[in-house]
Parts: structure tokens; sequence; C-alpha cells
């Protein structure tokens, strides 16, 4: 295994951190002024735009679709290579993924339609997802259902002649909120009688289809995320949808649904480890400048100790994230189950706790609006709730190590 950046990998990471540092970090307190000035307004703010234009002119597009997926507009990249631009991404989860049109929902979205979607639901919602002209929403978690076993999902999607008939109650799909989100993707049961992960599809409904309610946002922690379009519950009354709005196989949604959920976690892990790092960069920061009982905080022996453990814990786990990516490129998702779960469960959980003592040091203002500290925190505490919990993971991976 060889995990040293290859030429273009060295190439694309230093031209996103120069992105990054040019136009992202700057459009932070952009994006806040723009977000207070049109509190009521779910679709992206100006300066997500202007963002996504520069990005895409420096050809910073679509760069989380593998390198089969070039010819339909993805840049390309290795599960490897993308892991490590990334993390850079990470530093700004509020703006450098979308900027780069590589945010969730719409990434694993994008992958769904390029893996599974037919010539024409590629041309019809992919493209568009694609050029970042529309949005989008993945709906399969419930809010009656224990949605950590997706077999628990209630949604009916019946077939009628040449129709589906969607009804049920979904929550947690982001991106609904913004009325740019033309299309969701939702997954139900179509089959009830049949095998436990043959009972469910995925069908693509668009957002002005006759029966879809936008029932309200969710928060994360009191965050709404009006920034990249929310949360949202939505109800599906006798949606009726064309039966070609199917995607692959009756039955297929199961399958379809772990391999969206495994780049979906690698993504989610790399991101989080760039989290990780503007934390810890913080505290370093803060650790040098504030004086208390006479000398800098960085001269406590405790901060030292932190700010050591937070990078071993960084050091260590990009290592185990890059195996992963690895894996993934060379024996692909199922192989690399293992390690897809392993780093689900350690990442969130490990970069938690830098955040955690990055807001420590800065006191009062660590809590406050005026670092991304308690944003970022709100983010990586759901991310352990998130495409499945700690406790699933962890049980499904000790289940496979003993065999049982």
């Amino acid at each position: 295994m060889d995990f040293a950046p290859d030429t273009r990998t060295t190439e694309i990471t230093a031209q996103v951190r120069a992105f990054l540092d040019e136009e992202v970090f700057p459009a932070e307190a952009t994006l806040d002024a723009q977000l207070a000035a049109m509190p009521g307004e779910w679709s992206f703010r100006p300066i997500v735009r202007e963002l996504q234009q520069k990005a895409r002119a420096r050809g910073l597009w679509n760069l989380f679709l593998p390198g089969e997926a070039a010819a339909t507009g993805g840049a390309g990249l290795t599960n490897l290579q993308y892991a490590q631009v990334a993390e850079l991404t990470g530093w700004s989860p509020r703006l450098a993924p979308v900027a780069f049109n590589c945010a969730a929902p719409d990434t694993g979205n994008m992958e769904v339609l390029n893996d599974f979607g037919t010539p024409e639901q590629k041309q019809q919602w992919l493209t568009p997802l694609l050029n970042a002209e529309i949005r989008s929403a993945f709906c399969m978690t419930e809010p009656d259902a224990a949605s950590s076993d997706a077999t628990n999902i209630g949604t009916s999607i019946r077939r009628e002649g040449d129709e589906y008939i969607i009804t049920g109650r979904k929550w947690w799909s982001t991106g609904a909120m913004n009325p740019d989100a033309a299309i969701f993707i939702v997954m139900g049961k179509t089959d009830p009688d049949a095998a436990r992960h043959r009972q469910q599809s995925m069908v693509l409904v668009p957002r002005d289809t006759p029966g879809v309610q936008i029932v309200r946002p969710l928060t994360v922690f009191g965050y709404d995320d009006r920034d990249h379009g929310g949360h949202a519950e939505v109800v599906f009354d006798d949606v009726r949808v064309p039966a070609a709005n199917l995607i692959g196989e009756e039955g297929g949604g199961f399958a379809i649904a772990q391999a969206r959920l495994g780049p979906g976690r690698i993504h989610h892990c790399m991101r989080a480890l760039g989290m990780g790092e503007r934390a810890l960069s913080l505290l370093i920061t803060r650790a040098n400048e504030r004086h208390a009982f006479g000398r800098t905080l960085a001269e406590q022996g405790v901060i030292r100790e932190w700010v050591a453990e937070s990078r071993i814990q960084l050091e260590a786990l990009r290592l185990l994230v890059l195996k992963t990516a690895w894996l993934m490129d060379t024996v692909g998702n199922r192989q690399a189950s293992t390690e897809i779960q392993a780093i689900k469960i350690a990442v969130p959980r490990a970069v938690q706790t830098i955040i955690d003592r990055a807001i420590q040091v800065h006191g009062g203002a660590g809590v406050s609006g005026d670092t991304p500290l308690a944003e970022l925190y709100a983010g990586i505490r759901s991310l352990r709730i998130a495409d499945g919990p700690d406790e699933v993971h962890l049980s499904s991976l000790g289940r496979a190590q003993l065999r049982l």
C-alpha cells in the first residue's frame, strides 16, 4: 500500500488549498451576513453561486466522481486522490463542498443516478445536478421507524398500471427545504412479503408532484443549516409518478442504498478530518495568544497533552481513511466494508473530542458564534447518528470479526 500523493493529487490539492485561502475563508463572513439579511430564504445565497462559478472556472468541479465517471462530468479522481481533496473541504464545511459541487446529498444522489439510472433519468436529472442547475434530496429516514435498520421503512410504493403511488412520511431529508431541490430520491417498500432485503425500491419524485408536502424544517442543535438547504420532514400523500421513475429494479432499493452510503460514509470521514484539523489549528492559535495566571495557555501541561493527543488521533485516522480509500479503489466497496465501518465509528468520535478540546480552550468564545467551533461540534456530533449510528456499525463490525 502506497498512500503517497501522486502528481495529480499534489496538483489538485494545491489548487484546492489556494482556492480555500483566496476565496472560501474570506467568504465565510459574507455568507453569515447574507444569511442574516435573508432569514426566511432557503435557496443558495449569492456568495455560494459566486464561489461555484469561480471554482468551475478553475476546473475544481464534481471532484467526488471517480475515474470511470469522468465522461459524465466528473474530475476522474480515484477515492484515494479525492480523500486528500475532501479533507481540505472539511476546513469550511458550510462553503467548500458546495463550492466544488461536492456537497451531500447531491453527491450521493449523483452517484446513484450515474451507477443505476437509465439514460433518460441521467439526461433529465443527473446532467442538471452535475451542472449545479438544480439540487436534490434523499428521502430514506422516517420518524416512525428505527431507521438504523433500513428494512424497517414503512413508506409504501405501490404499482398501479404505468404508475407508482407513494405514501409515507420522511424526515431528515437534507436539502429538501431548498426550493431548488427539484428531485427527491425516495426509498419505500414495493413488496412487503418479499425477502427482507428485497422489499425496498427507490423512485424519483419531482418536487412539484401533487401530494408532495414539505411539512417543516428540522434543526441540529438549533442550527437550521439554511446554507445547505436545511433538513425537512416530507409527507408523500398518494403521490403518483411514472413507472419509468423507478431506479434500477423493483426490490433493488436496499442494495442501492448500501452502494450509496458506502462512499457517502468515507466522504463524511474525509471532511471530518479537515474539521478536526481546523479545530486543532484554532486551538493552537488560541493557546499561544491567551494568557491566564501569568503565562500562556500553551505553557499549561494539560493543553500540551491535548494538542499531542489530537495530532496523534488525526494522523492515525488519516492513515486508516487513506487505506479505506485505497481498498475501495483496488478491491471494491464490499471488500472494504470492515474499514468503512471502522472509520465511520472512529473518525467522528475522535474529531468530536478534538473540537471539544478547542471549545474548552476558547472558553465562552468557543460556544458562541464568534468562532466556527460550536457549529463544527453540532455537525460532527450528528455524524455519529447519520448514515448509521455508532452502535450499529460496532455491532456489525464485531459480528464480522467474530464470524457470527
